[in-house]
């Protein structure tokens, strides 16, 4: 059973929403940050709801892992994450070692604000700089410039190699629109100059209902072409790499030393809790989402009140996570997956995972051939940089294997 030790908090306030943000955000409308003196009232409501449905959640195990997401937490005063965190404390306890990361944007907290959040227990920051370009920042619709990202980066980088912050990781965003490879390997060299120890490298998506998805089918967003996007990722793979990153996810790099560990725990299929508008959890093994707009989610904690917590948050009503689900998050990982352990712990007898096995490989065959996929026994991963750069190929092969097999197949054995 997937005994949940971590937990992720949704903070959905932004300035405003970026061009190409789908999230569950809640724009304030204003680039001036409330005080611990004078709250949001929303922002107030929001809080209390979040302490409310954590209320709710049984007792279980001392976290390891606390992230606080969004949207853009660092809206919140020190006090306010303080507040969240003392709630968690309180509820669950943190196990020595605790990792607890808070997602910053620049341009929304100053020094002595990031001193606070750390004084508070948060002990990792991510931040969200997107591009060092401030012409592109404007084009995608950040509230920040490159001078507010380099001065973010002094700041945290003063307080890691005074070690109050175990590790830092940043944010950037590859196939921008107007972005081409000489500008990207930019982009790379500007962010390993700051001497951060982790980054994400996101592939832009165009998602439905977003700005950049209406201006896409009007054809006014100058994006890179396929074949200047598959150099940008091939560039960010070999110039990290010889700075000594080590690319332990598809989407992440890091110095020997500062892997996400809560990230982790996705990728790993572990449990976690999940709270807050739009929040995903899977603290007994299967996911389930919150309500995505602030008024039904205010309603959906309402309701767990009067009616009792939903039975996803009831370890008697554990179910597994979906095996194609776990197929796919672990692909994701350098390491990759080992076939034959994951289906017997889903449940299946030897004789089926030996056919099962099989049959997947044989789907898997050009993917193998093509050099994207390493088999190596039952393991299986990723090939760097081109398995991880066209994962989608690998995953489309299993997905097909997975719609092929019997009905009986596809659900857990539960004892």
């Amino acid at each position: 059973m997937n005994v949940p030790r971590s937990a992720y908090l949704h903070i959905p306030f932004c300035y405003k929403r970026c061009f190409y943000c789908d999230f569950a955000v809640v724009p304030v409308g204003s680039k001036h940050k409330q005080s611990f003196d004078s709250p949001n009232p929303l922002i107030d409501s929001y809080l209390n709801l979040l302490e409310r449905e954590i209320s709710l959640t049984p007792e279980c195990e001392p976290l390891s892992t606390v992230y606080i997401g969004g949207g853009t937490p660092s809206l919140l005063t020190y006090q306010e994450i303080n507040f969240l965190l003392n709630i968690l404390r309180q509820k669950f306890g943190f196990q020595p070692g605790v990792e607890i990361t808070l997602e910053i944007d620049p341009a929304s907290f100053n020094k002595m604000e990031l001193e606070g959040y750390i004084k508070s227990g948060v002990n990792r920051v991510s931040l969200g700089a997107q591009s060092f370009d401030t012409n592109i920042l404007k084009e995608i619709g950040r509230s920040h410039d490159r001078d507010d990202l380099i001065q973010s980066c002094s700041w945290i980088r003063e307080f890691f190699e005074k070690g109050e912050l175990k590790s830092w990781n940043l944010d950037l965003i590859q196939s921008l629109p107007s972005q081409d490879c000489k500008s990207w390997e930019d982009q790379i060299n500007q962010a390993i100059r700051t001497a951060v120890p982790h980054l994400s490298i996101y592939d832009l998506s165009i998602e439905p209902g977003t700005a950049f998805a209406n201006w896409d089918l009007l054809g006014k967003l100058n994006l890179p072409n396929e074949e200047s996007s598959w150099q940008m990722m091939r560039s960010t793979s070999s110039m990290l790499s010889e700075a000594g990153f080590a690319r332990y996810e598809i989407s992440n790099f890091s110095l020997p030393g500062h892997p996400s560990r809560h990230n982790r725990v996705y990728w790993n299929g572990s449990g976690w809790w999940g709270f807050g508008q739009g929040a995903t959890s899977a603290p007994w093994g299967l996911r389930f989402m919150r309500p995505k707009t602030f008024n039904e989610y205010r309603s959906w904690v309402f309701q767990q009140e009067q009616e009792g917590i939903h039975s996803s948050l009831i370890s008697s009503n554990a179910r597994p996570m979906p095996l194609d689900e776990l197929l796919i998050v672990g692909l994701r990982r350098r390491e990759g997956v080992e076939l034959y352990s994951m289906f017997r712990d889903w449940g299946w007898s030897k004789t089926q995972c030996e056919i099962y096995i099989k049959s997947l490989i044989s789907k898997w065959l050009p993917s193998i051939q093509n050099g994207l996929l390493i088999q190596n026994g039952f393991r299986f991963y990723l090939t760097d940089p081109e398995g991880m750069n066209l994962s989608n190929e690998v995953l489309v092969q299993m997905m097909l294997w997975w719609e092929s097999l019997p009905n009986d197949a596809v659900e857990p054995s539960i004892s």
